[in-house]
């Protein structure tokens, strides 16, 4: 086997590693600038790291085999938990997806858009008028009490105490996850331990929220996450565990809240900026087109791993040996003129009537790996643009652009995505 890598800084690693916590787009950036669409790097947790923004290449390394190239041994599945998504492989990952594909397609998907309407409507009724504020802690508050009514289903006491604790754990989580040095538990105090009590209590309220579904006699006619996990069976039979269903639930409330959050926070920042753009929001399929192009010019995740697996892996012009780290840079392709014309400008119209190419514009990863929420982060956010649009004006600036804000996995708009709006 002869490897072929990609040339890359000679740095030491603590020195390349501080410049993609400073800014991870910037850097990279650099590095293409001088190394072209190709490069190698090394990071504290995930070690030799080869960096492509090729998109062919980009497509080879999601068409490889769960056996040839899958999630990175350091993934959030180390702050999640190993029944999650993140930590699971092989066989197991693709019985759980199968398992948890059914409520965010379809007939199901198309059920929530009530509950996003109401949420919506629930807090941006106490929204100022005529004044500057950041929306970003109401968008965090929708997509949180949505996806709790999506995986729980009713309302009660359980509830509450999530909707106070998943914005720490999350935040917190997050950040352990990109820095796992400050993970350890000294003695009972530090970051570490700290997740290690939000964990044992998220485990103390899902544990009431199981015993409370089986024991439910109307099971079987609901069609919240949960009851359809306490009921689900693998093919042999066997039904998920505790700690399984407890890791996965914990996945979709962490990833399918921060994430929507930022990028509806990036949504009003851009088109306070773009009033043109603005003005044709009524339009459903120029509403699309714009939340698509916000995540090509905005994305909150900027990179996107797999780690290979096999003796060596062969992508273009690479060819990778066992236990490299290979990763997307969504950040550049989103931004490379070759697949974009005009890539810093903001034009909804280039997606309008057309599918975004899944090798180039990947906000949700890609392969067997693609988030399994995607198409529901996609409604929640068409429906609480809509409903807030239908609700409110929102006032255009002159005002710089916010510069992007690291939180650890996402990247947000640092003031929040200030708003100014008035009550239609």
């Amino acid at each position: 086997m002869t490897a072929l890598l990609p040339d890359g800084p000679t740095s030491p690693r603590l020195v390349q590693s501080l410049g993609f916590a400073l800014s991870r787009r910037r850097t990279m950036e650099r590095l293409r600038a001088r190394y072209g669409s190709a490069f190698t790097v090394q990071s504290l947790n995930l070690g030799r790291m080869v960096m492509l923004a090729d998109p062919g290449e980009v497509r080879e390394m999601f068409q490889a085999s769960p056996d040839e190239a899958d999630t990175p041994d350091a993934n959030l599945g180390s702050v999640l938990g190993p029944g999650s998504f993140f930590a699971i492989k092989g066989d197991e990952h693709r019985r759980q997806r199968k398992l948890l594909t059914p409520p965010f397609h379809g007939r199901r998907l198309r059920a929530y858009e009530g509950l996003i309407e109401r949420e919506t409507r629930r807090e941006t009724a106490a929204w100022p008028q005529g004044t500057p504020f950041p929306v970003m802690p109401s968008t965090m508050r929708i997509t949180l009490n949505v996806i709790l009514g999506a995986v729980f289903g009713a309302e009660g006491a359980e509830l509450d105490e999530l909707r106070a604790l998943l914005p720490r754990m999350v935040r917190l989580g997050s950040i352990l996850a990109v820095l796992p040095v400050v993970r350890r538990d000294l003695g009972g105090y530090g970051p570490g331990a700290r997740f290690t009590r939000y964990r044992r209590q998220y485990d103390a309220i899902i544990d009431r929220l199981i015993d409370r579904a089986r024991t439910d006699p109307a099971l079987d006619e609901r069609d919240d996450v949960l009851a359809m996990l306490v009921q689900s069976r693998y093919d042999d039979g066997a039904p998920m565990s505790r700690g399984e269903i407890a890791d996965q639930l914990l996945t979709l409330l962490a990833a399918g809240h921060e994430t929507t959050a930022t990028t509806l926070a990036w949504t009003v920042e851009r088109l306070r900026r773009h009033p043109a753009v603005l003005e044709r929001l009524d339009d459903d399929e120029f509403r699309a087109a714009t939340l698509t192009e916000v995540q090509r010019v905005r994305p909150v995740v900027e990179i996107t791993s797999r780690q290979v697996r096999c003796d060596e892996l062969t992508l273009g012009r690479w060819t990778l040996p066992r236990g490299t780290v290979v990763t997307a840079c969504i950040a550049l392709l989103h931004d490379d003129p070759a697949l974009f014309e005009d890539p810093y400008v903001f034009d909804p119209g280039r997606f309008a009537g057309a599918r975004a190419d899944t090798s180039a514009w990947i906000p949700f990863g890609g392969g067997v790996r693609r988030c399994i929420g995607a198409a529901f982060a996609t409604l929640e956010m068409n429906v609480v643009l809509r409903t807030v649009l239908r609700d409110f004006t929102l006032e255009p600036t002159a005002e710089p652009s916010e510069r992007p804000h690291s939180r650890g996995i996402a990247v947000a708009p640092a003031k929040g995505g200030l708003a100014v709006v008035h009550r239609r």
